[in-house]
């Protein structure tokens, strides 16, 4: 065996000592000084391979310059995480007992947390702390509430939450409310995310109230006897990829006469409804503000048939809301007065439709169009008016058409029809597709007469529905005609 010069352990030794001095706590000393030669060089292989990824990933020191002035240390609370473990807390994840007062001190740290600046005048930045739910099942006896008004950048998200026998009927499991009123708003970017919330029908899942720029995001929200979500002042609430139903089926339900409550109820203004799905409740979705957006929203609750509503819009005279690419199945959209409205590229399946109430007897800037409908062959019509109140006496800028019907029966705004003849008098009849009664604001007709004359012709009467045109004389002729309702001129 080959031996090792008294030298070589010298500089050795002396590296040794030097890497150790940097780096003993990594490495430790038996490492260089125990085994054979030949070990020796591969801990030195090992310390030069350290050495050389410590530089690589090392910054560039910086060129000779006037240091700037150190930036304050951040204070021991920044430096804490903002995930609060609810189980920490003392919180139940089996549902075996109340863990009200755990998830409330955890909600209660959150919201008093570390503060990295603001949102909105008097809203504190709390960083995107998160209440952290880890997957438990818990009970709660009252509304999870946060403890003051003015905090935002919050998320509470990943569990379930079930209200015990003894939870107030007219609570919400998750309530960001005050009980004060104060003139801004009460809290801003909180996201409620991943949870299923039961109500064990006592009151309601959600409540939202004077707040700004919510997300309610995945959430499963089920057996209330009031309202899934409730969403009252503020703005810009968002409502995305979520289920609510007061009876968990999933259609076809033997007791379907007897769902109540509300699943999502917009009392304020500027809110978004995406892709949700509403699958048992008396009302899926009732609007009473202005300027919402429903858009990808599955309504199959109470069916029309048995007195329940879909989509119910109760805000007569300014509607401002737009509904596209949603899916009424059984169950009907009902608008009062409404006053700029947008329904397009949606499916309406089982003599679904659209009932327009008159509250005050006005329609204005309403268009729908571009809709499937699919009935059941009974004659219902796809659009309905609701005049037991007072017939619609102010129509303007209504535009109903496009719309592809099978089973159920067309109605319309504007119509075409054409008339083969021989005599003086053609008339057209719209009765059966126009949508209004006695109420033809426009009219385009052209004459096309055969043979070596040239009749003299006019429009004789628009009443009814029903246009009639007239000759001087007798002749063969196709007639074509197109009449509009809803006409701003």
């Amino acid at each position: 065996m080959a031996t090792i010069s008294p030298m070589w352990f010298i500089l050795l030794g002396i590296t040794c000592f030097c890497v150790t001095d940097s780096y003993g706590a990594n490495m430790p000393l038996r490492t260089l000084y125990g085994g054979t030669h030949q070990e020796a060089l591969l801990g030195l292989e090992a310390f030069k391979a350290s050495i050389t990824r410590r530089d690589s990933i090392a910054s560039t020191p910086p060129s000779f310059s006037p240091s700037p002035s150190p930036s304050p240390l951040p204070s021991q609370d920044l430096k804490k995480s903002h995930v609060y473990l609810v189980t920490s807390y003392g919180a139940d994840p089996t549902g075996n007992s109340d863990s009200t007062e755990a998830l409330l001190a955890a909600i209660a740290d959150a919201a008093k947390g570390p503060s990295v600046g603001f949102l909105m005048k008097d809203i504190k930045d709390l960083g995107g702390a998160q209440i952290n739910l880890e997957g438990g099942k818990y009970i709660i006896s009252k509304p999870l509430q946060l403890p003051l008004a003015g905090v935002g950048n919050l998320m509470i998200h990943g569990g379930t939450i079930r209200a015990s026998y003894n939870f107030p009927p007219d609570g919400h499991l998750i309530d960001l409310s005050t009980s004060g009123e104060s003139n801004s708003y009460n809290y801003e970017y909180i996201t409620l995310k991943d949870l299923l919330l039961d109500s064990n029908f006592r009151g309601g899942g959600i409540s939202v109230k004077k707040t700004l720029r919510i997300n309610i995001e995945n959430c499963y929200i089920t057996h209330f006897n009031t309202t899934g979500i409730l969403v009252q002042g503020g703005h810009e609430t968002y409502i995305r990829n979520t289920f609510l139903g007061q009876h968990i089926t999933a259609g076809g339900d033997k007791h379907e006469r007897d769902f109540s409550g509300t699943g999502i109820s917009l009392l304020g203004n500027d809110n978004a409804v995406t892709d949700v799905v509403i699958f048992s409740a008396e009302i899926g979705i009732i609007v009473t503000g202005q300027a919402n957006t429903l858009s990808g929203v599955h309504c199959y609750n109470k069916a029309t048939g048995f007195g329940g509503k879909g989509i119910y819009l109760k805000l007569p005279g300014l509607t401002q809301t737009r509904i596209v690419n949603c899916y009424m199945d059984y169950t009907n959209i009902v608008a009062e007065d409404p006053v700029q409205l947008h329904i397009s590229s949606s499916f309406f399946l089982g003599d679904a439709g659209i009932v327009l109430k008159s509250v005050n007897g006005i329609v204005s800037g309403l268009n729908i169009v571009d809709n499937m409908f699919s009935g059941l062959n009974k004659g219902v019509d796809i659009v309905k008016l609701d005049q037991s109140n007072s017939p619609f006496n102010q129509i303007d800028q209504v535009f109903v058409a496009r719309n592809v019907v099978r089973g159920m029966n067309l109605k319309a705004t504007t119509a075409k029809m054409s008339l083969l003849g021989n005599g003086t008098t053609w008339t057209s009849d719209f009765t059966k597709v126009l949508l209004f009664p006695n109420l033809i604001k426009h009219v385009v007709y052209s004459l096309s007469a055969n043979g070596n004359t040239f009749p003299n012709h006019a429009l004789r009467n628009v009443s009814q529905n029903r246009v009639v045109i007239e000759t001087d004389e007798a002749v063969n002729a196709n007639v074509f005609v197109t009449v509009d309702q809803g006409n701003a001129s």
